[in-house]
């Protein structure tokens, strides 16, 4: 990865919120850098990149809230509740501290093939009642078990719940009685933990911890990716279009307390109005590996605007060097991950994380 890159994402990671309250004019193209005067100078450099990078994460916090400071870390106290034998590999059911108020309750998928430090993946699951359950195998629905398959294939597994699902259902009310202004950025900053616990695993190499998931999972995904530059491979699932191509920019799904509340009630649902979009959330992870399945007839996510963002992402790719870590697959499907685009992502999962 660039320095540059490395040292501009490590600024999101310490200090950027106090950056992030502060209002800015509207400027989604991340092709676009804004002088202080407000004049538009295009993006033609790393070093001009890295500049407009930090600017789409601070619109991102406008509308999330800030990012936590490490001083919200607490030591893990990892708690294993029961274990099961799923074959190739152990199941152990675990909870964790997040915060000094709030434990988080996750699935941990160890091989039992395992010589050495290896791979790990966070698995984020879609919005189903079952939480971090079905994505390992756990489920009814087809083609949402990627956390086992990836277990059977050896990587080490880590699937938290996101608030509001699974044995996490109390904690979306509360979030916000504690300082958060989005769901969002609470997920943000937990699966950031979850990272954390990763990397101090024994049996993980803390060099390779990526990311996969589907819909819900599919943008958390995305918003980890860029506020945690230690995530080295990313996978999105239906988790995205842009915010004019989302049910015709009626933005109304990503506004409940599960979300962004601040898009109605601070942007009016207006996607002309938002100070960010997924162009930029896309761009903003070059150059890391990238897979993205968007189906032709995806109902919550427009697949023309997808390409948008894809196109726009691929010019900062291109800054780089790396157009070829920006993979995309558009199956003849409806909102689903297909097996045949599951085995194409682990594929690209293992070219990254075992080279």
């Amino acid at each position: 990865m660039n320095t540059k890159l490395v040292l501009v994402a490590c600024g999101v990671l310490l200090g950027l919120s106090a950056m992030a309250v502060e209002p800015s004019p509207v400027n989604t193209n991340p092709l676009v850098l804004l002088s202080p005067s407000g004049k538009a100078h295009p993006v033609k450099t790393q070093r001009e990149w890295a500049k407009r990078r930090y600017q789409i994460t601070a619109a991102m916090q406008q509308v999330m809230g800030a990012l936590p400071g490490n001083e919200h870390k607490v030591p893990f106290d990892l708690r294993v509740e029961r274990e099961k034998d799923c074959g190739a590999y152990t199941e152990k059911t675990v909870s964790f501290a997040v915060e000094d108020w709030d434990r988080l309750p996750a699935l941990l998928l160890l091989p039992k093939s395992l010589h050495g430090k290896t791979p790990a993946m966070l698995c984020l699951h879609p919005t189903s009642e079952l939480g971090k359950a079905v994505v390992c195998g756990g489920g009814t629905a087809p083609n949402r078990n990627y956390g086992q398959e990836l277990a059977e294939r050896g990587f080490v597994v880590l699937a938290p719940d996101y608030p509001g699902f699974g044995d996490y259902v109390g904690t979306r009310k509360v979030l916000y009685e504690h300082g958060y202004t989005s769901a969002t950025m609470k997920g943000i900053w937990n699966h950031m933990r979850c990272v954390d616990l990763l990397a101090s695993l024994p049996e993980v190499d803390p060099d390779r911890i990526g990311c996969m998931g589907h819909s819900l999972g599919g943008h958390n995904t995305l918003f980890l990716g860029v506020f945690d530059p230690r995530v080295k491979v990313l996978v999105c699932s239906c988790g995205f279009t842009c915010f004019s191509k989302y049910y015709a920019g009626d933005l109304t799904g990503w506004t409940h307390p599960g979300y962004m509340p601040a898009i109605a009630s601070v942007y009016g649902k207006d996607p002309a109005r938002m100070p960010f979009d997924f162009p930029g959330v896309l761009a903003a992870l070059a150059p890391r590996p990238l897979f993205v399945n968007a189906p032709l007839h995806d109902a919550n996510f427009d697949v023309s605007g997808v390409r948008d963002c894809l196109d726009t992402a691929r010019h900062v790719y291109g800054l780089y060097g790396a157009v070829e870590k920006l993979a995309a697959v558009h199956p003849d499907a409806e909102h689903d991950f297909p097996d045949e685009v599951r085995r194409q992502a682990y594929s690209f999962v293992e070219k990254a994380l075992r080279p």
